[in-house]
């Protein structure tokens, strides 16, 4: 006899194909749990959220439950509902860890995959820089002191980025990152060091696979060279000129996902210019193959039970844990300290200390009889995740030392060894056909738009399945902030 259907979470989504908002719920099936929805106009839909993989951690158990903290100047009012009113609406539950800043849709590359739909002959002009200068202002006023990362297209594109990473350090902000392809940084060897001088810190670097092949279906090829080639230039550039560089691989199941151990230890052999690897199962907007209702995908759980069996001497289920910001099923994460063995292999030993730090005391093989953790103050959460981003990220010599009065957590973040950790995260972004609004309503990434409006990177992104966007007008300036969100009307 079969298992019985249980229903384990209500919560609200919207329909792929209309974008209206509609009902859904967190459903185990036997040993799988699906994210299931209906729309009365177009019918259902589901996702797997957990298939069964011995050795993971329970659906149940991966929690880490936070007081919810809204936003001190909302920018928006909460009219149609999450997720229609962002710009962050009064209802967010979650303050910006990192802001990102979209400064030109234009690519020298044409990816298959590509969130932004980057690239194409069509894009609309650049953000002037009095457009940037204020969008800095307003993100100043409404989230100090958070990191930033210059986005695209591809941000490398600009001649002026110099004076844009100047004009971000002015105002104060944490870590100040560039999301690069890399290939600027490889061809021009002084390239990085101009970065590192206008006060850039760190590069988050497109790298999907540990050779041409694995990146191949999502990136293409460049004709003539290895594209693998030049972005290892890119990294032997940016440890030259001091920057921290973290690899960021978007996964694809038919690709690069049976190449993931592979990566990992290519990272680690990269040396400590590498802070970290990045992972990111792809998600359907912009620009990707295949369909978004019938295309394989890959889950948080996916991806890690494809490290733990690609590399176990590295990883294990146990060492990676819940976000302390986000929602508990938007990521995982671990914090590593790079060893060497005998014959000079490069391994990680785990930081248990670092889980405990950055997003308090949890345990994701908690036993089912134990208590839940107790809730962490969403702005607490926030504040760590910003901080533990900005030292571990950064290139040598932008960590402040911190006085004697500063919190435990500061001082850990402060000892010396900050290059020889090394931290392993995944981040399962959200499209039409998974979005959870809970997930919505506790995002730390939000886009700075031109109009003046901050929304939530899963949303700033979204599509329907015919490609129509949640909020459109990546681009475009607007006047003055509206009032309350734009979006379809919902039932």
């Amino acid at each position: 006899m079969s298992d019985p259907v249980r229903t384990l979470h209500r919560t609200q989504s919207v329909c792929p194909v209309c974008l209206r908002r509609i009902d859904a719920a967190y459903v185990r099936e036997g040993e799988t749990v699906v994210f299931r929805k209906t729309c009365p106009q177009h019918g259902s839909f589901s996702v797997p959220v957990l298939r069964r993989t011995d050795g993971l951690p329970a659906f149940e158990d991966w929690q880490r439950p936070k007081t919810p903290s809204y936003p001190a100047r909302p920018l928006t009012e909460a009219a149609q509902g999450c997720p229609f009113d962002c710009g962050l609406c009064p209802g967010h539950a979650q303050h910006t860890c990192t802001a990102l800043l979209e400064v030109t849709l234009r690519c020298d590359m044409a990816c298959p995959v590509c969130y932004a739909a980057a690239g194409t002959a069509d894009v609309p002009p650049d953000p002037s820089p009095d457009v940037l200068a204020r969008q800095l202002d307003r993100l100043r006023e409404v989230s100090p002191g958070c990191n930033v990362q210059l986005s695209g297209g591809e941000p490398t594109r600009r001649d002026d980025l110099p004076d844009i990473i100047r004009a971000v350090r002015a105002r104060g902000f944490g870590l100040v990152q560039v999301n690069s392809n890399g290939l600027r940084l490889g061809r021009e060897a002084s390239y990085a060091v101009r970065l590192r001088e206008a006060g850039l810190d760190s590069v988050y670097l497109q790298w999907d696979g540990p050779d041409d092949a694995a990146c191949a279906p999502l990136r293409g090829t460049l004709p003539g060279e290895s594209l693998m080639a030049r972005k290892a230039d890119a990294v032997r550039h940016c440890a030259a000129a001091g920057l921290g560089v973290v690899l960021v691989a978007t996964l694809m199941p038919e690709a690069n996902l049976s190449r993931l151990g592979d990566l990992l230890r290519q990272a680690l052999r990269l040396g400590p210019a590498v802070r970290g690897l990045h992972l990111q199962p792809l998600s359907r907007f912009g620009r990707y193959p295949g369909e978004l209702l019938t295309a394989p995908r890959l889950s948080l759980f996916d991806v890690l039970a494809a490290l733990c069996a690609q590399a176990p001497e590295l990883v294990r289920p146990e060492h990676v844990h819940p976000p302390g910001c986000e929602h508990s099923l938007c990521s995982f994460s671990a914090v590593y300290a790079r060893e060497t063995g005998p014959d000079g292999t490069p391994g990680l030993r785990l930081l248990a200390d670092g889980a405990s730090s950055c997003c308090g005391p949890t345990s994701p093989t908690r036993p089912a009889a134990a208590p839940l953790p107790v809730p962490l103050e969403a702005a607490e959460g926030a504040r760590r995740s910003r901080q533990f981003v900005a030292a571990h990220w950064a290139g040598a010599g932008r960590m402040p030392v911190p006085d004697a009065a500063a919190d435990d957590f500061s001082r850990f973040l402060a000892r010396a060894g900050v290059e020889r950790r090394f931290t392993l995260s995944c981040m399962a972004f959200q499209d039409a056909l998974d979005l959870d609004v809970e997930r919505v309503r506790g995002c730390c990434i939000h886009v700075m738009r031109p109009d003046g409006r901050m929304v939530p990177f899963c949303l700033h992104n979204l599509t329907a399945v015919d490609g129509s966007m949640l909020y459109p007008d990546r681009l475009r300036p607007a006047p003055s902030v509206p009032e309350t969100g734009g979006g379809p009307s919902h039932a």
